[in-house]
């Protein structure tokens, strides 16, 4: 997971420890897509303590040579399919408007599942201790049936 995201070079990289430790403590929330012997895709999510219909994706990363294939969503899918019956009606994730492919891939899985795609801003750049940090904005799609 740590190479993956750190070889996105868009995404934020933090420490492996926090990597091995997600996939420790979250692995039903989270998932890691393989071909052959290679880790090609990962996301990183966790159900919201104070919403637990709610699936919130933190990451969600995959190796450049395996991307514009449909990846990220059938991740999304699979990830959300195994879910779904522990009473998971809503999928949140956070994205900076820079990230163009991020929002299209949410407002996809919104389309696919024929629900809404509600955009809120999440954090403003006052929030972050960086100037050039960009806003972020929460996509919540859903309710999904």
């Amino acid at each position: 997971m740590y190479t993956l995201a750190k070889d996105s070079k868009v995404l934020d990289v933090n420490s492996p420890y926090s990597y091995v430790m997600w996939s420790t403590y979250f692995q039903q929330t989270s998932m890691i897509a393989t071909y052959k012997d290679e880790r090609i895709g990962f996301i990183s999510g966790y159900i919201l303590p104070e919403q637990p219909d709610t699936l919130f994706i933190w990451q969600v990363a995959v190796s450049e040579k395996f991307r514009g294939f449909g990846l990220a969503t059938r991740m999304i899918n699979a990830l959300y399919d195994s879910l779904k019956s522990k009473g998971i009606h809503f999928i949140e994730a956070t994205v900076t408007p820079s990230n163009k492919p991020s929002s299209n891939l949410f407002k996809g899985v919104a389309n696919k599942y024929n629900t809404q795609c509600k955009t809120t801003l999440c954090f403003s750049k006052a929030d972050f201790p960086i100037a050039d940090t960009e806003e972020e904005y929460t996509y919540r799609i859903g309710p999904i049936q």
